[in-house]
């Protein structure tokens, strides 16, 4: 029988964020999540979004996703591990802007995948409109 790698430690309010920023969790991407602040450029959206995928939370994902282009439910996989966020260039996107776009890669056991995001801001806030994966 084959073994399961060990589940990862879980992420709490006190553990460094895993959006890679030298804050806590609570401090950084947990706030987003938890309502308590809004996003305040196309980039932090996308470290928020990582993070929601690390800590499987749907809701967030669905939220801060555009309503045009939005899926009606969204399933995680319960055995991807995601292990890092590099941001590799990033476009507009900040307080004086309407879109951006965020190009990262996203590390995951076994491999990563490269995509150029772009965003919108809506009623105000920044959302996720679609992505173009790189080679």
């Amino acid at each position: 029988m084959p073994r399961r790698a060990p589940r990862p430690a879980p992420v709490t309010p006190t553990t460094p964020c895993p959006c890679g920023l030298p804050k806590a969790y609570g401090e950084c991407c947990g706030r987003f999540h938890a309502g308590a602040a809004v996003a305040p450029s196309a980039e932090a959206l996308m470290r928020s979004r990582y993070c929601a995928f690390v800590v499987g939370d749907v809701a967030y994902l669905l939220k801060s996703w555009h309503p045009r282009t939005r899926p009606a439910q969204l399933e995680l996989d319960p055995d991807m591990r995601w292990t890092g966020l590099e941001i590799l260039d990033r476009a507009d996107g900040s307080a004086f802007h309407d879109r951006g776009t965020v190009t990262f890669r996203a590390s995951y056991r076994g491999g990563e995948l490269c995509e150029r995001s772009r965003f919108e801001r809506v009623g105000g806030e920044w959302v996720y409109v679609d992505g173009e994966f790189l080679d």
